[in-house]
């Protein structure tokens, strides 16, 4: 398991979004006027081949993006219509992802967001 403490870099657990599925309680921190969002990841979100499954990833990305959705909708209920993703390279359990996102187009009617999630160790 990481060695890396979120709190101790000033992220706050949303204990009152847990991720759903058991696959965790997500992570928020404000940079500048960003918001990103993190999960620990451990053993239980490998796959056979022993790197986070791909499906955690998308559950995640989902999930933080959602939160900007939901701000830029005004807090309006949302529901994700679509949700492509493009995989660059395999996330060892025990990392911490981070997903940094915005939005790029609100209508009356959608939002659209974008995200890219990436990984901390303990020793970054």
């Amino acid at each position: 398991m990481s060695g890396y403490d979120p709190a101790a870099h000033d992220w706050r657990a949303l204990r009152g979004a847990a991720m759903p599925g058991g696959l965790g309680i997500p992570w928020a921190k404000k940079a500048g006027d960003q918001w990103l969002y993190g999960l620990l990841t451990g053993p239980e979100h490998a796959n056979p081949a022993g790197a986070v499954h791909g499906g955690v990833l998308m559950a995640f990305a989902d999930h933080g993006l959602s939160f900007l959705a939901w701000e830029a909708a005004e807090r309006a209920p949302c529901t994700t219509i679509q949700l492509n993703s493009h995989f660059l390279d395999a996330i060892q359990p025990g990392e911490f992802l981070e997903l940094r996102g915005e939005v790029t187009r609100r209508t009356r009617g959608l939002v659209f967001v974008r995200g890219v999630i990436g990984a901390r160790d303990e020793h970054n």
